[in-house]
């Protein structure tokens, strides 16, 4: 296999992966590439849902041949202008293993993109035209995504002082914030089963059920809130 460089085939396997709505790391499994790999070459190539194998192989070959006839200069990419100085590729890998990570945990593969991009900027905030840039996708897809993510506590809105624009931002608490959601939700569960098995009766099979399921649910969250209320005074959001 000639250095990281791909073959239409590998990139042919990346269409029919991206189209079985597979995720970046099954697909580099089946080809044999790393999922950072994976990830920068869909994310050069239109995104997801616009990659095509024949049109990314083109770019790859003149991109391989400019880099063979010109010196390379440094510029900043756009939507990358919040790195700190680091090596984008050094910050894809980041952005690619917590995008897996939280795929694997439940979240939508666009919303995970959005969550690891807003991780990895040091501001712990961007726009949509910034995070359209970064992710190469369209501006319905982070509206899409952004109003999922709100829906979950992970991240909030703030208007830019500068600008127009609105900024999402995630909150260095931000664990903290989405377990208190959960634990609301969750609670709200616990209710609504208790007042089911009323309704039916405790002595019934379905009513000692539902009875059994809010009982256990409500001593688990007043746990948990307990404590993730110790640590996050232990470990506050910005350290003095």
């Amino acid at each position: 296999m000639p250095g990281d460089r791909l073959t239409l085939h590998d990139r042919q396997q990346i269409a029919a992966g991206l189209r079985g709505e597979l995720t970046y790391a099954a697909i580099g499994r089946r080809i044999g590439r790393p999922t950072s790999t994976i990830t920068r070459e869909v994310m050069r190539n239109g995104g997801p849902l616009a990659y095509h194998a024949e049109a990314a192989h083109r770019a790859g070959a003149r991109h391989t041949r400019q880099r063979k006839t010109t010196p390379p200069t440094p510029s900043p990419s756009p939507g990358r202008h919040d790195l700190g100085g680091r090596d984008p590729r050094l910050v894809d890998d980041v952005d690619a293993q917590s995008m897996e990570l939280m795929v694997q945990a439940g979240l939508p593969q666009m919303m995970a993109r959005v969550l690891a991009a807003l991780f990895t900027t040091d501001s712990g905030s961007l726009t949509s035209a910034e995070l359209v840039r970064r992710l190469h996708v369209s501006p319905a897809s982070i509206s899409k995504a952004i109003g999922y993510l709100e829906t979950q506590a992970l991240i909030r809105r703030e208007r830019d002082p500068h600008s127009r624009a609105e900024r999402y931002v995630i909150d260095d608490d931000v664990a903290f914030q989405s377990i208190m959601a959960g634990a609301r939700a969750q609670t709200r569960i616990a209710e609504a089963c208790k007042i089911a098995a009323r309704k039916l009766g405790p002595d019934t099979p379905a009513g000692a059920r539902l009875e059994n399921t809010s009982e256990f649910l409500l001593h688990v969250i007043d746990d948990l809130v307990r404590s993730a209320q110790h640590w996050h005074k232990a470990y506050p959001a910005h350290p003095v």
